[in-house]
């Protein structure tokens, strides 16, 4: 059975010219755990994750497996396996023998193509070209290339982005089932409904910086009320609370008011001359405390 191995990043931090898209980041990731890292596009998650296997040069900081960076490790794939958003195919290969130039390259034997592809559900499309396969097969796909070597650890990006209902599921029971083998597994999500059915710990990023790091019930700790509460002008409903000291965050069914009492908020809005089309009181959930966390100080 394969042995998760700790990751930590340490203080990490990465500079693009006038752009810091990663700021001192540090957390550890456990194993026998699903660790969800999370943020908006842009958060600078593919980034942290790049530095963390050796595709970019840090700028300040680590990033280890057990206290090792990625390009010390003695066996990578038994390590380490890797399912970046942006992993191509050649279209014209088909998933075997995509599998199998790495499987030589690695040194692996070619027995590990057909093993993993019967672990991902692709053996019976072995022969089919790559060009003809779906987006859940694609991904799919790169799963069973981070499985060659049957490594303690699993780094994938997005691997949710685009699949269908089933696809979800199926991608969902893989990762449970992966932690349940001691394995650490940490993947990327710009959505927290993606996969808080997944995970068991919640690292959450917004500009490249840390906002929130514990498991992921701490996301509904103490939750306290807000109204939602929603205009067709949206732009002087958000003045009118402003200006009545009331913050607020986007969410999805309207903004989400940090406020108790619907009342004061609709009479806040009738005093400015703002019509609502919504107005409830609702306790904040894991999606709310969620945005409530990466919309913190940006602008509306």
């Amino acid at each position: 059975m394969p042995t998760g191995e700790v990751i930590e990043f340490s203080s990490i931090t990465k500079v693009f010219g006038a752009t810091t898209a990663v700021n001192n980041l540090s957390f550890t990731v456990e194993p026998g755990r699903v660790t969800g890292f999370l943020g908006p596009n842009g958060a600078g998650k593919t980034t942290s994750l790049r530095m963390l296997l050796g595709l970019v040069a840090p700028t300040r900081g680590t990033a280890t497996f057990n206290g090792l960076a990625y390009r010390d490790l003695p066996h990578p794939l038994h390590t380490v396996g890797a399912a970046l958003e942006a992993a191509s195919f050649h279209p014209g290969r088909t998933a075997r023998s995509h599998l199998g130039v790495y499987t030589t390259a690695a040194g692996l034997p070619r027995t590990r193509v057909m093993e993993v592809l019967t672990q991902v559900g692709l053996a019976d499309h072995a022969a089919q070209r790559v060009g003809g396969y779906s987006l859940g097969m694609r991904q799919r796909l790169g799963l069973a290339f981070a499985l060659l070597g049957d490594p303690g650890v699993l780094v994938l990006d997005e691997p949710i982005n685009g699949l269908d209902p089933e696809g979800i599921k199926w991608i969902r029971l893989f990762l449970r089932r992966m932690a349940g083998e001691g394995r650490t597994v940490l993947v990327s999500s710009h959505l927290l409904s993606e996969v808080q059915q997944s995970v068991d710990d919640v690292v959450i990023i917004a500009r490249g910086e840390l906002v929130h790091l514990g498991p992921l019930s701490s996301l509904d700790t103490d939750a306290a009320p807000q109204v939602v509460v929603d205009s067709h002008d949206r732009e002087a409903l958000a003045a009118a609370l402003t200006n009545a000291g009331i913050s607020f965050v986007a969410g999805r069914t309207g903004l989400l008011a940090a406020a108790a009492d619907p009342g004061l908020v609709g009479h806040i809005a009738f005093v400015a001359g703002v019509e609502l089309s919504v107005l409830h009181r609702q306790k904040a959930g894991l999606e709310e405390s969620f945005l409530a966390l990466v919309n913190e100080g940006k602008a509306l």
